[in-house]
């Protein structure tokens, strides 16, 4: 699942004519580091913003887009579900679905099951 960040530079990428490995040389890492960034796997590096703006010569609503990407993908929470048993999954896709529908006293009880 591509993250809003993930989305921002493959869109960057594919008007750049890049591969992941160019920007993954640009941004001094690894092509397997960069695509864990991309699919919310590891957080966005501070710095990043920086170098991608300098290093692309981005416009000031580019530059606005990549930050928004950046604030938008830290709001995100990746499970990959794979790794986990099928219980596992039905209850993280239920909670993700009925998350904004929980009342607080709901999530109280649910935070005591958890402890």
């Amino acid at each position: 699942m591509l993250t809003p960040f993930g989305k921002f530079c493959r869109k960057l990428r594919i008007d750049r004519n890049e591969i992941l490995k160019d920007m993954a040389s640009k941004l001094n890492v690894t092509v397997s580091y960069l695509s864990a960034v991309e699919n919310g796997k590891r957080s966005v590096p501070a710095e990043w913003e920086t170098v991608i703006f300098q290093t692309y010569n981005l416009d000031d609503l580019q530059r606005w887009e990549l930050k928004e990407s950046i604030i938008e993908t830290e709001k995100v929470i990746a499970f990959s579900l794979n790794e986990t048993g099928e219980n596992n999954q039905v209850l993280l896709k239920a909670l993700a679905r009925k998350s904004e529908d929980i009342s607080e006293e709901q999530l109280k009880k649910v935070f005591d099951i958890l402890k």
